[in-house]
């Protein structure tokens, strides 16, 4: 029999919430029907993951750390990536979400790719690459006649594998591919996304070096580098160069701007080799064959009242313990799709401890995201964050023992004492997980109040922000004719009616200033041990002038990487226009007086 489809009593699961967990998540019987129901899977998930427990200590209450990871869970508070939520409890369940793959120059080590890509993607990993140790296009190769395609072609042979396979049976996985900007096919690379058809499971960035950015600034020519004989075929102008990734990503977003030199002065683990990849979504960047384990905190939930609303870092604490526990038991609940990565993985213990619902955060403390008050939350939130993280993996690595490459780690100094997790902290995009837990994704601003977002295979989900549509309710001004005004993409800004104030707080993506969306970014990026996952949203107005001044500002403020995305620059992207979304206004307000909006409606066309 199949599960009916309401949420659970207890579980606060919005309607859209709700649609994405049966569509995605929920458990099905033979017959297709979903056979689970919301709490059923979170605790699911609590028993498989916090079973591990026994394992470091016989008499370890399993049933209370259970129940401890259960509630967190099931108040949307925290929750895991979604290969944990899927596959936890099943026979060779698959849970980490991240994962990198070396690619060398050769046949053999292309297609063993392919097949570990595959493998990954069935069970709900997205993959990483680097293709520049694979020689260029139309350079020897095989028999006295052969030639190469070069990494380009060799995007193509991945990307199609990876298309084949849709995760859990519902969508294509998420894959990202770094090309180093010596590499001599560098400049095919820049173009190829030009198609906004092809490679549409693929973000692709350019890896640059301190050395290559001060030469964009003086105009220095550089050497391509050959990387099969190590031999110099030409040079290139690094602004000219520069130039072409700003005009591309300025035409589809893609490549984005990798900073190698950044990422490896973080690198914990020196000792074991240099950091050339990311993974799909760009927040973690690891060495051959490693993967992680990610997990997001719900900031809008950790709030408190004293007379104003502050961070209630009792709570959050307690959510950042919970957390780092929860991910070092996953590493050992997880089935491995290889050897190589399984040992890759437990050798470092690398988790991803990270935050979502930013942005409703400052919407309830009545911070502006694009001022100094806002980055300030940033940087304290994260920094006590991060400053947990490690005194409880530090707590983890007493009771359990350092990660095995601890000797020769950044951790070995004298009275440092054991560490569980080369890395604790890491800030994903929680694109669906948000959308469970009914917050603002990521640190990513809103990108409207009132939107109409592509979903699940043609799906169409209206979404009105809570905390927006509990703020003009106060004030007295929300109408079904306001909602149909803002889903018709009359931005918030040009609403006369609404109170000058709410505009000030609930400002959107395209609102807000590129040098803001940095701003925080950077701010987060300081207290965080991997990367920060976020796009600076320009309007459709924007330069390449606007794209280049924020790729050096990226540079010059230590992020990362930096990935930018203009307006309407891709057909595929969240619509807030035509009649289904004044349809949808129609069905939310029919639902009859509410104090508080849950902020969805669903429709399949």
């Amino acid at each position: 029999m199949a599960a009916q489809s309401t949420p659970d009593v207890g579980v606060k699961l919005t309607p859209n919430a709700f649609r994405v967990l049966e569509k995605r998540y929920l458990r099905r019987n033979d017959d297709g029907d979903v056979a689970e129901t919301p709490e059923e899977m979170f605790r699911r998930v609590a028993w498989a993951v916090a079973a591990v427990e026994r394992t470091y200590d016989p008499a370890a209450d399993v049933q209370a750390i259970a129940e401890d990871f259960f509630q967190a869970m099931v108040c949307l508070q925290f929750l895991p990536n979604s290969p944990t939520l899927l596959n936890a409890g099943a026979d060779h369940g698959q849970l980490a979400s991240c994962f990198v793959l070396p690619v060398g120059d050769s046949v053999e080590s292309t297609f063993e790719a392919v097949k570990h890509t595959a493998i990954i993607h069935k069970n709900g990993g997205g993959t990483g690459f680097n293709f520049s140790r694979v020689r260029p296009r139309l350079d020897r190769a095989g028999g006295r006649h052969g030639v190469a395609a070069g990494p380009v072609g060799l995007i193509d042979v991945i990307a199609t594998a990876a298309d084949y396979i849709r995760q859990g049976g519902v969508r294509r996985g998420c894959n990202s591919v770094v090309l180093n900007v010596d590499h001599p096919d560098i400049l095919e690379f820049i173009r190829a996304k030009s198609d906004p058809e092809s490679l549409t499971n693929f973000y692709i960035s350019v890896a640059v070096t301190e050395g290559f950015m001060s030469m964009v600034n003086s105009g220095a020519e550089y050497p391509l580098v050959n990387p099969r004989s190590g031999e110099t075929v030409t040079f290139l102008n690094a602004r000219q160069v520069f130039d072409r990734i700003v005009d591309q990503a300025w035409h589809t977003g893609d490549p984005g701007l990798i900073f190698l030199d950044r990422i490896n002065r973080d690198n914990p683990t020196p000792h074991l080799g240099s950091i050339d990849m990311i993974t799909g979504c760009g927040e973690q960047a690891m060495l051959p064959y490693e993967s992680c384990p990610l997990g997001s905190i719900n900031l809008a939930q950790m709030l408190k009242s004293n007379g104003d609303t502050v961070v209630d870092y009792n709570e959050l604490g307690r959510l950042v313990d919970l957390g780092v526990r929860f991910l070092d038991d996953v590493i050992d609940a997880s089935a491995y799709p290889v050897d190589l990565i399984e040992r890759a993985t437990k050798n470092t213990r690398r988790i991803g401890l990270g935050v979502m619902g930013f942005a409703d955060m400052l919407f309830q403390m009545g911070v502006p995201y694009n001022s100094d008050r806002a980055a300030k939350v940033a940087t304290e939130v994260m920094g006590f964050i991060q400053e947990r993280a490690h005194r409880a993996s530090r707590k983890l690595g007493i009771e359990r023992g350092s990660f095995p490459a601890f000797t020769g780690s950044i951790y070995e100094v004298p009275g440092g004492g054991p560490v569980r997790n080369a890395a604790c902290t890491t800030v994903a995009p929680t694109g669906t997980l948000s959308i469970i837990a009914g917050c603002s994704c990521g640190i990513e601003p809103l990108f409207s109040v009132a939107f109409v977002r592509h979903m699940l295979d043609g799906e169409k989900l209206l979404d009105i922000n809570p905390h927006f549509e509990a703020a003009a309710r106060r004030a007295g001004v929300w109408t079904p004719d306001l909602a149909r005004r803002l889903v018709s993409c009359n931005h918030l800004q040009k609403q006369a009616d609404v109170p000058e104030p709410i505009k000030k707080v609930f400002v959107t993506a395209h609102d807000i200033a590129p040098e803001w969306h940095v701003k925080i970014q950077s701010s987060f990026q300081e207290n965080v041990d991997a990367a920060v996952s976020k796009t600076v949203n320009f309007p459709h107005s924007a330069t390449r002038e606007d794209i280049a001044r924020v790729f050096l500002l990226a540079h010059r403020s230590g992020l990362k990487g930096i990935t930018v995305y203009r307006d309407g620059s891709r057909d595929e992207q969240p619509q807030c226009t035509g009649e289904l979304g004044l349809e949808l206004v129609d069905e939310y307000f029919s639902r009859g007086p509410r104090s508080g909006g849950d902020g969805s409606v669903a429709k399949a066309i």
